[in-house]
């Protein structure tokens, strides 16, 4: 299968600002917008945004892989459902995309199944992220000098249990269509006959090259005999890597988790200084739970719960929701500044999300809208947070009892939201001899040097991630499925993807395109894409915030559904992302 670089490049739209005046907390007056009208530049066809997604009447499927998202949209074609053609992009990207598709990895996947004369309509979300082996110790990762030194190249001991396999499995077993086998089918064919090398990817391995060329596993598998990389243009092929998939295929979850493959990862992994067992392996479970619930301006959300980190979108969006955005317009400095306040706030509340089961997150609580409706007095239109003016907040009394993202949408009205990864790109940069399956390093994520804290290791542990696909509905039924890599940029990229919809009616393209800004902890700065207005900075910083520019955040993979019709949207963001339409 061949497939080339997708060359659409990120365009950035700027508002200018007018001066700033101390303004109310909660009410101002809405500045005047500039709206669109008919052009004067003698077109005959006018549009009103300048990106405009992808169509599409029988489904949709958009990944950050171009051969993945064809294979999902082909499962689609031969009646599959939005499941089954989820599981099988998760097992393509394995193949097309090496740096975070993945089996040796893990993630989180929300699936909404519409009604059926036989059931009602059902909402899960599986937390398929990855476990902490038995022998983990607080100690395990920590240098002479009682740190753990991140500089460092991961290896087979930063390896936590692998979770993607029994992810794709739980989904299918409970709403697969088609046979495991002939979904994972493609993605065999795409490792064994090989697949042209777009630039991207041949850019990506021969960053990782050298860290790759030093585990023997890796080696044999992503670089040639002579340990050169693959070029762009040339045919990639992976047989050890279509082996093992071949065994999946044939047996399930079980082959991976306690068959001969296990068998195969656990040695290769322990030749190699690991310390995951067959026990581990054997005893991995994905949590199929309900989503956490909650809405913006009336649209309600399914997030992915902890160990995920959908709770925090949910608590900025709830502060964001006790102010007009759509009246400051996009881009306003009055927008930017609350868009960051509300950050501010909710990476301070994110001390309270750690790993499962050791740590239970007050999730319903941080969700909530009474906890926001207590957080929002803390943020002022005049001026910027510092972290020393931001007390814990306490959710507790409103509680009850390189990553990559693709989304699937179905034309009898199912949609998937999957996020799944390796941490870092290429993961732990190792693999078992034999395999071609690339490792994880979630180990990594842990807070080393810390006992009895929300993400300090312990055995058995399911560590906690910053990821958070979600499925945001209309009328009950799924209108906006979205998710992102990026790490730290993740939680404000969802955020302002979900407002650049809601509050300023962007098509889920011009969303997606529009530049982005992060913010972290109250001391942190303000980091900018490229694309603001020179002059939005200069009176970002007047109004007391540091800003700095950043590199790009994140990469949505969207659809939106509006009636009949499936508008998907690739983020340009990363290299070789595709929507593709069922017509």
């Amino acid at each position: 299968m061949r497939f080339g670089l997708k060359t659409t490049a990120v365009a950035a739209a700027a508002l200018l600002a007018a001066p700033l005046v101390a303004l109310p907390v909660l009410a101002q007056e809405a500045p005047a917008q500039i709206r669109p009208s008919t052009g004067s530049g003698g077109d005959i066809v006018n549009y009103g945004q300048i990106h405009s997604p992808v169509v599409g009447r029988g489904g949709m499927v958009v990944s950050q892989s171009d051969p993945a998202t064809r294979v999902g949209v082909e499962i689609l074609r031969r009646g599959g459902n939005a499941v089954d053609s989820a599981v099988a992009v998760a097992f393509a990207e394995a193949v097309t995309l090496p740096r975070a598709g993945n089996i040796g990895g893990s993630g989180y996947m929300v699936v909404h199944m519409a009604a059926t004369a036989d059931r009602p309509a059902q909402d899960i979300a599986v937390n398929y992220y990855g476990t902490a082996p038995a022998a983990t110790t607080p100690e395990l990762l920590l240098g002479a000098d009682g740190k753990f030194d991140r500089s460092k190249p991961s290896g087979f001991i930063n390896v936590s249990v692998p979770g993607t396999v029994m992810g794709m499995w739980e989904a299918h077993s409970r709403f697969g269509s088609l046979p495991w086998a002939e979904l994972i089918a493609p993605a065999i064919r795409l490792a064994e006959e090989g697949y042209v090398l777009s630039d991207g990817e041949a850019d990506a391995t021969a960053g990782r090259a050298r860290v790759l060329a030093t585990d023997p596993g890796a080696r044999e598998a992503y670089l040639k005999a002579d340990g050169t990389v693959y070029r762009a243009g040339e045919v990639f092929r992976q047989p050890l890597l279509a082996e093992s998939l071949r065994k999946v295929a044939r047996g399930g979850a079980d082959e991976f988790y306690k068959g001969e493959l296990a068998r195969q990862i656990v040695a290769g992994i322990q030749a190699r200084g690991g310390i995951i067992t067959l026990a581990d392996m054997a005893a991995y479970r994905a949590d199929v739970t309900a989503p956490i619930w909650s809405s913006y301006r009336g649209n309600r959300i399914a997030y992915m719960p902890p160990t995920a980190s959908g709770v925090s979108v949910a608590e900025a969006l709830n502060l964001l929701e006790h102010f007009d955005l759509k009246a400051m317009g996009w881009g306003s400095v009055d927008g930017l500044h609350l868009i960051s306040e509300a950050m501010k706030i909710t990476s301070s509340d994110r001390r309270l999300i750690g790993g499962a089961p050791q740590w239970d997150t007050p999730a319903q609580g941080l969700a909530s809208k009474e906890f926001a409706a207590e957080r929002v007095r803390l943020i002022a239109m005049d001026r910027s947070l510092k972290a020393a003016d931001i007390p814990e907040g306490n959710p507790y009394p409103y509680e009850s009892q390189d990553t990559t993202h693709f989304s699937v949408a179905d034309a009898h009205g199912n949609a998937v939201s999957n996020t799944y990864t390796l941490s870092n790109s290429y993961g732990a940069h190792v693999a078992p001899v034999g395999t071609g399956i690339l490792l994880n390093n979630h180990l990594d994520n842990f807070s080393w040097g810390t006992r009895d804290e929300p993400n300090s290791p312990a055995p058995g542990k399911r560590l906690g991630s910053t990821i958070t696909p979600m499925i945001v509905f209309k009328d009950d039924k799924p209108w906006l499925v979205t998710g992102t890599p990026g790490g730290g940029y993740i939680i404000a990229t969802m955020v302002q993807l979900v407002s650049n919809v809601v509050d300023h009616n962007l098509n889920v393209a011009e969303a997606a395109m529009r530049p982005r800004l992060n913010q972290g902890g109250g001391d942190s700065p303000l980091e900018l894409e490229g694309g603001f207005s020179p002059d939005v900075e200069r009176l970002l910083r007047e109004r007391g915030h540091t800003v700095r520019p950043s590199m790009t955040m994140g990469s949505t993979q969207s659809i939106m559904v509006e009636g009949d019709r499936f508008l998907g949207a690739a983020d340009t963001r990363r290299p070789d992302a595709l929507a593709l339409g069922v017509r």
